[in-house]
């Protein structure tokens, strides 16, 4: 690995040269790559499944406590989300998308889903998958049993209170941070003890919207997103949008152009976020990492390389702080499984070969077969001008901010009311109401058998839990056959 110091480490005293082993815990459920969004759908769980079987074939494994998720009960969605709205994820059924039955398709528009969120078979078990590990990842980091903790299959930051959005349905991140948000600061405050606070970060190409939108209004949380901004969904994240009330100047937008490059990034991510540890001094960290802002992502349009990417997540790491870390976008999913398994390996601390071992995906790597991948030859619209002017902007919202909020301990309120029944006008409405999309469905250009659906296992979510020590050391065989919903090795990265 490298030196913390010859990156230019943070300036809290626990920053610096960084030769500490972290207490790393990751979440992975075997069954989440069988899950299927439908033929010609950009997001694909499979690719979760590849980021694993990297992670198992450089021995990572070996290196962490690997557990599977216990799957989130309604009880546990239902801290975010309304009720209603979970009861309609929780039984609604793929047919019910063809139903033409006004019930139906009044529902499926309410709730945001049809399109971007298709219904597939088995969707509420993996809403409860991907909640599940987030909510487990921030139990582990509560008990102080690990000091790193990973789910992949989280980070889908784009599920509002009520209604899907961008491929998410529940968001993991914000019931993560609520779980979080549960434990005390170690110090008293004037008022008695005090609750502890959360810094989210984002570094996904689409701004963190559902993220943002749920803690808009409190101190406890504070959100700093880093996307591409402009005429992209999901439409928001203006640098001027920085929290209302409490949460005034506790959400940070760092909107950039196409083309944004490793250096570029990393010298407006690092003085942020160096910023926001030193003046907000959170007791926890979460990292959404998704790799659409990868070079050459099919839904994106940055130029990071892998370990452009994951030098957030080092940087993070240098401060020794309680970090979870999570998935989000990416659709180039031989890169998205590259970028995840290597920063699997910057958590535990290792640096692993660039030629990819021998794995069940292996020719999907091709021609290459390494680790890392070369970022496009394509131009940065990120001006020097540009990005010091953001930077500036910034920092001066940060410096607005008290040192080290100390607010009283309380549960965090719902930040939403749920909708309320719809009569016939607001329905008409409801019907003409413009929905910002993330995939139109035809920019997708789908590679030779990328779209048959995976043969399924059981996605039967109440079977027996395999004990953390058969997790560790088997490595779980995936068939042949369970490779055709990857992408073709011949693809542009």
């Amino acid at each position: 690995m490298d030196d913390e110091s010859s990156l230019g480490g943070a300036s809290l005293p626990s920053a610096g040269v960084d030769a500490r082993k972290r207490r790393v815990s990751y979440f992975y459920e075997p069954t989440i790559g069988d899950y299927y969004y439908g033929q010609g759908h950009p997001m694909k769980p499979h690719r979760i499944r590849m980021a694993h079987n990297l992670v198992v074939h450089y021995y990572l494994h070996r290196r962490m406590e690997v557990s599977r998720p216990f799957p989130a009960a309604p009880a546990d969605i239902r801290r975010f989300h309304s009720d209603d709205y979970v009861d309609f994820l929780s039984s609604v059924a793929p047919d019910a998308a063809a139903a033409s039955d006004h019930a139906s398709s009044r529902s499926l528009r309410r709730f945001n889903v049809g399109e971007d969120c298709p219904v597939f078979d088995g969707l509420f078990g993996f809403c409860q998958s991907s909640a599940g590990g987030s909510i487990g990842a921030a139990v582990k980091l509560n008990r102080q049993d690990a000091d790193i903790a990973v789910n992949w299959a989280g980070g889908l930051h784009h599920a509002k209170k009520s209604e899907a959005s961008g491929f998410c349905y529940v968001n993991d991140i914000v019931l993560g941070i609520l779980e979080l948000l549960k434990v005390h600061r170690g110090v008293a405050g004037v008022g008695g003890w005090v609750g502890c606070v959360v810094m989210f970060a984002d570094i996904d190409i689409h701004h963190g919207d559902g993220v943002e939108e749920a803690f808009f209004t409190t101190d406890r949380v504070m959100t700093v997103s880093f996307h591409k901004f402009g005429d992209f969904f999901p439409g928001t994240g203006h640098i001027k949008d920085i929290g209302v009330g409490l949460g005034k100047y506790y959400a940070l937008n760092v909107p950039l152009n196409d083309g944004m490059d490793d250096v570029s990034f990393r010298s407006l991510f690092r003085p942020t976020i160096q910023k926001v540890m030193e003046v907000y001094q959170p007791d926890a960290v979460v990292l959404q990492c998704g790799a659409d802002s990868l070079a050459g992502d099919r839904l994106g349009c940055f130029n990071l390389s892998v370990k452009g990417h994951a030098d957030c997540l080092r940087y993070l790491r240098s401060f020794n702080v309680p970090l979870m870390v999570l998935g989000g976008g990416g659709y180039t999913i031989r890169n998205v499984a590259r970028c995840w398994c290597y920063e699997t390996a910057v958590a535990v601390g290792v640096e692993p070969d660039n030629n990819l071992p021998y794995n069940e995906y292996y020719e999907y790597f091709g021609p290459d077969y390494t680790l890392h991948v070369e970022p496009a030859s394509i131009e940065n619209q990120n001006t020097a001008k540009d990005l010091e002017k953001i930077r500036n902007m910034l920092l001066e919202q940060l410096s607005k901010l008290p040192h080290a909020p100390s607010v009283q301990f309380q549960t965090a309120p719902p930040i939403t009311q749920a909708p309320e029944e719809v009569g016939v006008k607001e329905e008409e409405e409801l019907d003409r109401r413009p929905r910002s999309r993330l995939w139109n469905g035809e920019g997708y250009e789908s590679d030779i058998d990328e779209d048959e659906k995976p043969h399924y296992h059981s996605l039967n979510t109440d079977g027996p839990r395999m004990a953390d020590a058969d997790m560790r050391d088997t490595a779980a065989k995936i068939k042949e056959e369970d490779m055709m919903d990857a992408d073709s090795p011949t693809s542009a990265t």
